[in-house]
């Protein structure tokens, strides 16, 4: 198949990649010039997708990443995998817009589109159907197909990747269903029928919006636990060993990246918007959770308060970790950078160690330094493999762990 993926970055590159080594011939549309020139070069700018794989597939002569509209020909299948950001805190879906604008104006007849990007329910049917329709005059599951997949890319997993994930799709009539079934069962291992666009694309919201509400009410047991003087973490320890109905999530500094602090938005907008109807259990979970960096923040300035007799402007503060999940370099909507940049803002001075960015403004270290000595406490917020936690543990004066992975040591507070 000759196919167009739009968007290349961490959702369409490893879709692009799982299509070259399926035999198919990929355009990988990607608008911003520089990432398009890297991807040229062999140079990926995606974790997940080595600069090895990347030279084999430009090597196969079947991969051609391009910032160019005019290179968007003929395609059996087109999927869109560009960014549904939040502007303002409402849903920017100005991204998908541009993306099947632009697939409009090359549409063939007989072929596939397919979002993939996530989004509320009823986007497929009633953004993305009428442009294509307007544009080409043509009926859509007729004359072109359409279709919705969304993506579960998780950044650094390695157990659970683009080909072994379970893929849901979902066709506009049953000849979309076929069609797109048809292509996702070619580059990956299991596929999964949905019975409509809008059950395909409301499962994908609630998928996040499940684990956003529990890190939510886990990060309340948290504050409600150093309240009580109870340690949270020994708690979640024991409610764990309930073979049953149970599951155990963490509390942390917050939650990020391009999923959950973005998504429950998607459906708690929608919802009220369009229907009036108030999803409230989602929108106090999205009050916690993005409360969460300032109380990191509280708790470090009371224990400089009340250990050290030291306020927290003026101190010197070592942040471990800026990206939103351990083993990459994702920094959107993390956490971590929202915590350094409100001790900053209190009068800290703040140093940050994070291996996994080349060149962020206040990435100050790649390794953790060897003189700890100098600062008045460590933050703990992102805990990648790299660090070497014995050494801060070792010679820090004072550890706030928000990830609960330090060990036990009177210097040593978690969240």
């Amino acid at each position: 198949m000759n196919v167009i993926v739009m968007g290349q970055g961490y959702v369409g590159l490893p879709l692009a990649m799982a299509a070259v080594d399926a035999g198919h011939h990929v355009i990988g549309f990607e608008p911003d010039p520089h990432r398009s020139a890297s991807l040229r070069d062999g140079r990926s700018y995606v974790e997940d997708i080595p600069g090895k794989q990347l030279h084999a597939a430009l090597a196969s002569g079947r991969y051609q990443p391009t910032d160019d509209r005019t290179l968007i020909g003929d395609f059996d299948v087109a999927a869109i995998t560009v960014p549904t950001p939040l502007r303002d805190r409402q849903p920017d879906l100005s991204y998908v817009r541009n993306a099947v604008e632009t697939l409009a104006d090359h549409l063939p007849a007989g072929a596939t589109v397919i979002l993939e990007s996530t989004t509320h329910p009823g986007t497929t049917r009633e953004l993305v159907v009428p442009i294509l329709e307007e544009a080409t005059g043509w009926r859509a599951g007729e004359d072109f197909h359409v279709a919705f997949s969304p993506e579960r890319i998780d950044p650094g997993n390695e157990r659970w990747t683009f080909e072994n994930t379970p893929k849901i799709v979902a066709g506009l009539t049953t000849r979309c269903q076929v069609r797109a079934l048809e292509f996702y069962a070619s580059i990956t291992q299991h596929v999964v029928s949905a019975d409509s666009l809008e059950a395909a694309e409301l499962a994908k919201v609630f998928e996040n919006t499940y684990r956003h509400v529990n890190i939510a009410l886990v990060n309340e047991l948290g504050r409600l636990a150093h309240v009580l003087g109870v340690d949270v973490w020994h708690t979640l320890e024991l409610a764990a060993t309930k073979p049953f109905g149970f599951t155990k999530f963490t509390p942390g500094p917050g939650v990020g990246g391009h999923c959950l602090p973005v998504d429950p938005v998607y459906l708690t907008h929608h919802a009220r918007t369009q229907h009036g109807h108030a999803v409230r259990l989602v929108e106090l979970a999205q009050d916690v959770n993005d409360g969460q960096p300032d109380y990191v923040v509280s708790r470090l300035q009371d224990t400089l308060n009340s250990r050290f007799q030291r306020s927290l402007s003026g101190a010197r503060i070592l942040a471990l970790g800026l990206a939103y999940k351990p083993g990459t370099a994702d920094v959107r909507e993390s956490p971590a950078v929202a915590v350094t940049e409100m001790l900053a803002a209190k009068g800290a001075s703040v140093d940050a160690v994070e291996p996994h960015l080349a060149q962020v403004t206040a990435c100050d270290f790649r390794a953790i330094p060897r003189d700890l000595g100098i600062y008045d406490a460590v933050v703990l917020l992102t805990p990648h493999d790299d660090f070497d936690l014995q050494h801060v543990a070792d010679h820090a004066r004072y550890v706030l762990d928000t990830r609960g992975v330090m060990p036990a040591a009177p210097h040593i507070e978690r969240l």
